[in-house]
């Protein structure tokens, strides 16, 4: 009996956690390497659950994550946002850092738990920036890169000494992004005055 609970229990988590990541429009193989649900069973949670219910807000997202750095440090918003959703993931315990600043996942390969973190990461982003510049799977993405240390790592403010996400083949000015907004907050256009709608 206790067998068949412990079944029931793990695949209601699958369950839920799917409808939790179809809410934020992850891509059907973000979902699936997380719950282990297959593609058909994905579809047919999202088409029972948010199509035929009426849930036209909640959009399909089809094709590949995506994967370009750059849109992380491509003005003063996106990093800082980008750094604040790094500081959720280790607070989260998806990764962790070192005294010298190298990032090192906590989890060999995503699960059901990893993929809760993962959303409570998200919200608690959305609730801290009102105008969120990063998708979730943008978020998928940057967890995916900031843990490999390549392309993307954490860099040190020469101005106030905190760290922030930086790409590692672009010239940094050692200045983070909240001292660059700070600088010249009243004067920037765009989306920094304007607010930015997720991508």
């Amino acid at each position: 009996m206790r067998l068949t609970d412990d079944r029931y229990a793990g695949e209601k988590n699958q369950f839920e956690l799917a409808i939790r990541m179809i809410r934020h429009e992850a891509r059907t193989r973000t979902i699936r390497e997380c719950t282990g649900l297959s593609d058909d069973r994905i579809r047919k949670v999202y088409a029972t659950y948010f199509r035929d219910a009426g849930r036209a807000d909640v959009k399909r997202r089809r094709g590949k994550s995506p994967r370009q750095v750059q849109h992380y440090v491509r003005n003063p918003v996106n990093q800082l946002q980008a750094t604040t959703l790094v500081a959720l993931f280790c607070a989260g315990l998806l990764i962790r850092i070192d005294d010298d600043d190298k990032v090192h996942p906590r989890w060999p390969r995503p699960d059901v738990e990893y993929g809760h973190r993962l959303c409570r990461a998200y919200e608690t982003y959305l609730v801290l920036h009102e105008n969120a510049a990063l998708s979730f799977e943008w978020a998928w993405n940057l967890l995916q890169c900031i843990s490999y240390n390549d392309e993307l790592y954490l860099a040190a403010c020469d101005g106030c000494g905190a760290r922030y996400v930086q790409d590692a083949y672009a010239l940094d000015g050692r200045t983070c992004p909240a001292c660059v907004i700070g600088a010249t907050s009243g004067t920037l256009a765009g989306p920094v005055a304007d607010g930015q709608k997720r991508q």
